[in-house]
């Protein structure tokens, strides 16, 4: 029978043995260092507990109710003023026109009378009169023309009018009347402009 001879180790099968638990030495160490026990979340600080998280998050949950109960409210805010807004305009325009209901009950019943036509022309002028009336009421004044000197602010130059019985650059006569409320112009009176070639000469 032959003798088994003695199982020699070279040395690269030595180093072979100690690379393994080298190995192994330090998947245990990397197995240590992943343990949820030594994990620290990073930036975290110190931990937080049960009760401290229901507390924020109920703060929060109180917090997000009071933008929603302000969101709601400043909604609710926006349409009562709109809503009031032409409610006004309503009222102001009511109260507008029924101040005219009377001249346009007069403008029909012209309409249908057979008066002469002398007749008619004053009672339209009576019409114009009480139209005018309203107006002022409410502060709405027609602008003076005829005879004034030009002024672009107010006045919108037709043409001009060569004549010499009047001053040079006033108003010789209105073609359309202007008229203001208050101190806001509405329109412009049209008139055409005097042009006197004496006074422009000196």
């Amino acid at each position: 029978m032959t003798e088994l001879e003695p199982l020699e180790i070279t040395p690269g099968a030595e180093r072979g043995r100690e690379a393994e638990g080298t190995l192994q030495q330090s998947a245990s160490l990397s197995a240590a260092a992943v343990s949820p026990e030594a994990v620290e979340p990073i930036g975290a600080g110190e931990p937080v507990s049960r009760s401290e998280f229901d507390q924020l998050k109920a703060e929060r949950d109180q917090l997000l109710d009071r933008i929603a109960r302000l969101q709601a409210e400043f909604e609710n805010a926006r349409k009562r003023a709109e809503r009031e807004r032409l409610e006004f305009r309503d009222y102001a325009t009511g109260s507008v026109v029924e101040q005219f209901l009377p001249v346009l009950d007069n403008f029909e019943l012209a309409l249908k009378s057979d008066s002469s036509a002398e007749q008619l022309r004053s009672g339209v002028g009576l019409i114009v009169k009480q139209m005018e009336d309203i107006l002022k009421q409410m502060q709405v004044l027609s602008i003076p023309s005829v005879g004034e000197v030009f002024d672009p602010r107010v006045h919108e130059a037709l043409g001009s009018v060569e004549r010499e019985d009047m001053p040079d650059q006033h108003v010789a006569d209105e073609i359309r009347r202007g008229y203001k409320l208050r101190e806001r112009l509405l329109r412009p009176a049209m008139v055409r402009v005097v042009h006197n070639p004496k006074q422009a000469s000196e």
